[in-house]
């Protein structure tokens, strides 16, 4: 699934979540994806990049990302978020607080791999 995928970069496993212009009814799928992929791996050893870029989200997927982040905490080491704005920067604050989780934010996705391509953890 080309929305939800691992890429490589410098070295680094990015797993992609591409929210890009996505309605609700089509994140689903996506979530499912990224659930299988992520725990799939060993812990704490993959980073995340969510592209929120005019995503529309509702509180059914604000449940299912709070459920999705906190259960595949144990096998991330750091998550960024690329677009978000406005009242996705807020949906994001609720889910970070939920998961115990810190998402670094950017406004665009080279930025995001450059700040993975750059960790030491």
């Amino acid at each position: 699934m080309e929305r939800a995928q691992f890429i490589e970069y410098k070295g680094k496993k990015i797993f992609v979540l591409d929210f890009c212009n996505c309605k609700p009814t089509e994140m689903q799928p996506i979530i499912n994806e990224c659930a299988l992929q992520v725990r799939s791996q060993p812990k704490k050893s993959v980073y995340t990049i969510t592209i929120a870029t005019g995503a529309k989200y509702d509180l059914d997927v604000v449940e299912k990302l709070k459920q999705l982040t906190r259960e595949n905490e144990p096998y991330v080491i750091k998550s960024a978020v690329v677009g978000a704005s406005g009242m996705q920067q807020v949906l994001l604050m609720i889910v970070s607080n939920f998961s115990n989780r810190k998402f670094e934010m950017f406004d665009d996705m080279e930025k995001a791999k450059e700040f993975f391509a750059s960790d030491r953890s």
